[in-house]
């Protein structure tokens, strides 16, 4: 008997052993690319890798070796934010007698290339990634193994094929732009994320649409990028606030630079929300307890991580789809705005 797999088990209307006979092996070799052992060469698992996954490879059994574990990976996980995804993800996985293992690796746009082998060692019921794109090749080796994979998307666009959990990031930036206008400020500043990640430029483009609705400019040396961290919102808002005309209100594109905007203001003499406003994203617990209370457009990540997990546990039964579900933001008012004072 073969271990950790049954004859049974097919892709579509393809056995194992045709899959043997197109890959010119043996049916061993077949399963031990699908559990990913590493005594099988090279070309020979892409081969192998290749048919399965044209032929739609679903395994209707589990297998021995698979473990009730739902892996979460992050490329960052002192990320203030990664503990609401990981509440989510854990919600979910409790109510389905699984448990979650955290992993940390490569960068926000995909995990290191080493950490496929890592997954197809561990054998989990499925992967969520906080990642904005997976390579191809990475695509290609996890559905090769029947391991259902989803992106928990707060950080860009993922490819097509991939199905994804995101939020309206466009809806945020007017959201909070707005606000600021309807309070009276006329030039506000925008300290969004980095340049390469969709999702900062879909809040810069939310704020600049509802700026242009407005009737109002919107200045180069208003529009700075951060990088998400309290480090980058503190120094892109000493530069902003150091203009000859500096801003009455400042849009940052997290709460964390929210808190290093806070801290610009109070090293430079200025109080929060008379002498500068300010709105932060994403809507974490620190919002609520920093001094003011910030305002900031909620970003439902908690939510989020849960859709992840059942749209992952239903792929597990019904046809991988490029699912893309995009829930809504909204904004949360609180004590870091107020009309802009006139002299």
């Amino acid at each position: 008997m073969l271990p950790a797999m049954r004859d049974d088990e097919e892709m579509g209307r393809i056995t194992l052993a045709q899959v043997a006979q197109k890959a010119g092996v043996s049916i061993s070799t077949v399963s031990k690319v699908l559990n990913g052992r590493q005594d099988v060469a090279p070309p020979t698992r892409t081969k192998v890798e290749r048919i399965l996954e044209t032929h739609a490879y679903r395994r209707t059994t589990r297998s021995s070796q698979e473990a009730p574990l739902i892996e979460i990976v992050f490329h960052e996980l002192d990320s203030i934010w990664a503990l609401e995804l990981i509440r989510g993800v854990e919600n979910i996985a409790k109510a389905n007698q699984a448990s979650v293992v955290l992993t940390e690796s490569g960068t926000r746009h995909s995990p290191d290339p080493d950490w496929i082998e890592g997954v197809l060692q561990r054998r989990p019921i499925g992967v969520v990634l906080v990642f904005s794109a997976l390579p191809q090749a990475v695509k290609q080796q996890l559905r090769a193994r029947s391991i259902p994979f989803v992106i928990i998307d707060p950080a860009g666009d993922p490819d097509p094929d991939v199905p994804s959990v995101g939020s309206a990031n466009w809806a945020g930036g007017l959201a909070a732009t707005r606000h600021l206008i309807e309070l009276g400020h006329r030039r506000i500043g925008i300290i969004t994320g980095p340049d390469d990640m969709l999702c900062s430029l879909a809040r810069l483009d939310g704020y600049r649409s509802a700026m242009s609705m407005a009737g109002l400019a919107t200045p180069p040396e208003l529009i700075r990028f951060g990088d998400f961290h309290v480090e980058g919102g503190y120094d892109r808002a000493m530069e902003m606030l150091s203009l000859p005309e500096r801003p009455t209100a400042v849009f940052a594109g997290s709460d964390l630079q929210a808190l290093g905007v806070l801290e610009a203001a109070r090293v430079n003499g200025l109080r929060v929300p008379q002498g500068l406003s300010v709105v932060g994203y994403d809507d974490v617990q620190v919002a609520r307890w920093s001094s003011p209370a910030l305002t900031t457009v909620h970003q439902p990540l908690r939510q989020m991580a849960e859709e992840a997990a059942q749209m992952l546990l239903r792929l597990r039964t019904e046809e991988p789809s490029s699912t893309r579900l995009e829930l809504a933001t909204s904004l949360v008012v609180r004590k870091s705005t107020a009309p802009p004072q006139t002299d």
